[in-house]
């Protein structure tokens, strides 16, 4: 069946990549469709302006839909979002970890469920402006292959995808680098051409996570103990949601040295304060493992591990040491690997699979 008899659901968010994403697939003869998901303002000129779901996305995608001249539609996902990501978000950060919503949004939200009420509409595919490549491999299953630029690689953010999500999916902007797709808009007029990429968490626009987990909860995170490597205490911290592994600034201790945390323990309410040589490791664990290119893991296997988004990624050999736990040893030590990001495991510049750090 050509691409002339089939039809596509495009996630619009305003921006320049899914517009373009809109507009390719129509030149590749697709029926396309394009849908806004509302998915956690209250109505659709509520919140703040960018990200994917700001008060200009639903003007903007509107105003690209009727220039590309396609159906378009706002779909309602606030109870998915809240359960899937905001409820997930708040959860791990009390849990002393350090959660990244766009995954479980990416997973939960704008493919499980817009991909449900695509089906349902009777759409063959759903299509994103992710700078990604669907790839079905030799072996039969589906995967995700970088994208033809680095710099806005986003199969990291995307490694939980299923096989049956990968095999009614269409990234077309993976193909291009973000130059070419400003390009692209520019030629047929969008106005979306040069709007800036959105790069914070949505539902949180002023980047304050431990404000946001005490509005949303109605309690305000307990102080408790900054202790050292040995155990001793060495400051007070304002409560474990403002911390993350790794982190040195806002600690407010007066060390004479640079120091960083090394671990939260949500057990105690403390934070363990280190040098930098305590937040290297050779060593992972990892759960909630999701396989692409592989049915599952047996044996040992080497790869390319990213351990955060922006981590370029360092040798070490996978290997499964329970049901559902993977251990990954680095040939070199890493920094800061941080309990509740994803580690996600590569061969040339193809999606093996990942997890979540533990």
């Amino acid at each position: 069946m050509g691409a002339e008899n089939q039809t596509v659901v495009v996630g619009m968010s305003g921006g320049v990549d899914s517009s373009v994403a809109a507009y390719l697939l129509k030149e590749q003869g697709y029926r396309v469709i394009g849908v806004t998901m509302q998915i956690w303002q209250d109505e659709p000129t509520a919140g703040p302006e960018g990200g994917c779901c700001g008060v200009s996305a639903v003007e903007d995608a509107r105003r690209v839909a009727a220039s590309l001249e396609i159906p378009y539609y706002v779909m309602n996902f606030k109870q998915e979002f809240e359960r899937a990501v905001i409820d997930y978000f708040v959860s791990e950060y009390q849990k002393g970890r350090t959660p990244n919503p766009c995954i479980a949004c990416n997973r939960y939200v704008k493919w499980e469920s817009l991909l449900k009420r695509s089906m349902e509409i009777g759409a063959d595919y759903i299509a994103t402006g992710h700078y990604a490549r669907v790839l079905r491999l030799p072996n039969g299953r589906f995967t995700l292959q970088k994208s033809v630029t680095d710099a806005k690689d986003q199969t990291y953010a995307l490694y939980n995808l299923t096989q049956d999500q990968l095999s009614h999916t269409l990234m077309p902007v993976g193909d291009y680098d973000k130059e070419s797709v400003r390009r692209i808009a520019d030629r047929i007029g969008l106005a979306v051409a040069n709007k800036p990429d959105s790069q914070e968490v949505c539902f949180v626009p002023d980047q304050d996570y431990s404000g946001f987990i005490d509005r949303y909860t109605g309690t305000k995170a307990e102080p408790g103990n900054f202790v050292d490597t040995a155990g001793n205490v060495i400051g007070r911290h304002c409560g474990i949601t403002h911390y993350t592994v790794g982190q040195r600034k806002g600690l407010g201790l007066a060390m004479g040295h640079p120091v960083f945390v090394t671990e939260i323990r949500p057990d105690t309410n403390e934070v363990v304060i280190g040098g930098n040589e305590d937040v290297f490791t050779n060593r992972l664990y990892a759960d909630r493992l999701n396989f692409m290119s592989i049915d599952r893991l047996d044996g040992a296997m080497r790869v390319v591990a990213r351990i955060r988004y922006n981590h370029k990624g360092a040798p070490c050999t996978v290997r499964m040491v329970g049901e559902d736990l993977a251990e990954c040893v680095f040939e070199e030590p890493v920094r800061a690997v941080t309990p509740g990001q994803a580690v996600v495991f590569y061969q040339e510049d193809f999606v093996v699979g990942g997890g979540t750090i533990v």
